[in-house]
């Protein structure tokens, strides 16, 4: 079932953006649209490659994006999973409505920071994947679930020190609510976050009872963090994440809670979790079986293009990289070297380099990069080695498949969204 939210009208929180002022401050996007509305522009629907966009410009396929919303709507709900997509691989409160739209839960975060730009939007069910200890955090925290009471927010905890700053922090801010919060799992020795082992996960448990300001509702952990993760080792990890949950409810942790949420889910090991899942059996109250995973609303050309489980389950879907940064050729000082005016600060690299795909020439269509390999990123540049015999010059634009959604959105404040013609149509403001 879809959160409740503010609904995308030109008065809400998200409407309000096709009234902001496109300036200097927009990378790649037409001069001659200076002062013009986000909207405005928006319905111009200008051509990216001739109405004046300038390179680099990273650009977001309409047709992708709207193939990965659907099929993560359809996996969640044939496998009875909700989901609280990862907010933090695009932090763009249009994809928020959007995702909520096709039927997500709510959104998770990562840092209060994203609480706050969250609620800002009106994102009303907010899981918070990391312990929160910050005691300024914690205090506005307290008044917002105060002053709101359909808000719900979900955070980890992982440590008995942990439980005891945030009582501290929310008595101090005389909160009212309990804040709910799940018992984070480890996923292994030298993994991040997580209480290790189960008598570390019940010391936790314990303190969260011996306060009367949070709420024990739930386990929840991240099985990407499996040491060498394997099939075999990532749902051996889920087994024993949801033999928590069970163990919790036999000794009547959960009496309290409204349901009882039991949550997990990166974008790799997603069917590894539907699979664990749904072995859950019957427990004293409703099970929330959260799904966490956010890298697939933009998919990309390398990391998760590899690693998507509809690489294992083909039959139940695929993802579709919806990201395009487009470059121009600015130099080819000597054979076998080209560069494009794209660098670090515009293209992911923190896994995979960028992977030219097509060229576009003034004088005739696309074509396929064949013959061009990043083999660097400056600053400012891309380094390519060009093949002998291959058609490259000085002013083509080379299209380039990027790898890591969160740092491609990370470099970018307001993203085209084109049709396959190249029709831009929709421009996505992100915040981080």
């Amino acid at each position: 079932m879809a959160a409740d939210h503010a609904a995308d009208t030109p008065d809400s929180p998200v409407g309000r953006l096709a009234r902001e002022r496109v300036d200097h401050r927009f990378k790649g996007l037409p001069p001659s649209a200076e002062g013009r509305t986000v909207g405005e522009l928006a319905a111009e629907r200008r051509s990216l490659f001739t109405g004046g966009f300038t390179t680099p410009v990273l650009v977001l396929s309409a047709e992708a994006l709207e193939h990965n919303l659907a099929a993560l709507e359809r996996y969640a709900a044939a496998h009875g999973l909700a989901f609280a997509p990862h907010g933090k691989t695009s932090l763009a409160p249009q994809l928020f409505e959007r995702q909520l739209a096709h039927g997500a839960w709510g959104i998770t975060a990562a840092v209060p920071t994203h609480v706050r730009m969250y609620r800002a939007f009106g994102i009303q069910r907010i899981f918070l994947a990391n312990e929160i200890v910050d005691a300024a955090a914690l205090g506005w925290l307290a008044h917002e679930l105060d002053a709101d009471p359909d808000f719900r927010f979900i955070a980890y905890v992982d440590s008995p020190r942990g439980v005891e700053l945030m009582d501290a922090a929310l008595r101090e801010a005389g909160a009212r609510r309990p804040l709910d919060v799940v018992v984070e799992l480890g996923a292994g020795p030298g993994a991040r976050t997580g209480a290790r082992t189960e008598a570390d996960c019940t010391a936790v448990a314990d303190a969260v009872a011996a306060t009367d300001t949070l709420r024990l509702v739930g386990v929840a952990g991240y099985e990407g963090e499996v040491p060498k993760p394997d099939g075999e080792r990532v749902r051996a990890w889920l087994r024993q994440l949801t033999a928590l949950a069970v163990a919790f409810d036999g000794e009547g942790r959960f009496a309290d809670a409204d349901e009882i949420v039991v949550s997990a889910g990166g974008s790799a090991w997603f069917d590894a979790v539907a699979d664990v899942f749904a072995e859950l059996p019957e427990l004293s109250g409703p099970v929330l079986k959260l799904l966490r995973s956010g890298a697939y609303v933009s998919h990309d050309d390398g990391h998760y293009r590899h690693i998507t489980p509809f690489n294992r389950i083909p039959d139940e879907g695929a993802l579709h990289p919806a990201f395009r940064l487009w470059a121009q050729v600015v130099s080819r000082p000597e054979p076998g070297q080209a560069f494009l005016n794209a660098g670090k600060r515009d293209a992911a690299y923190d896994l995979d380099l960028p992977e030219p795909q097509v060229i576009r020439s003034a004088d005739g269509p696309e074509r396929p990069a064949t013959g061009l390999t990043v083999t660097g990123l400056s600053d400012q540049h891309t380094w390519l080695a060009v093949e002998e015999g291959t058609r490259l010059e000085v002013g083509d634009w080379v299209g380039l498949g990027l790898s890591h959604p969160c740092t491609s959105f990370d470099k970018w404040q307001l993203i085209p969204v084109a049709e396959a013609d190249g029709t831009v149509t929709d421009y996505i403001r992100t915040f981080f």
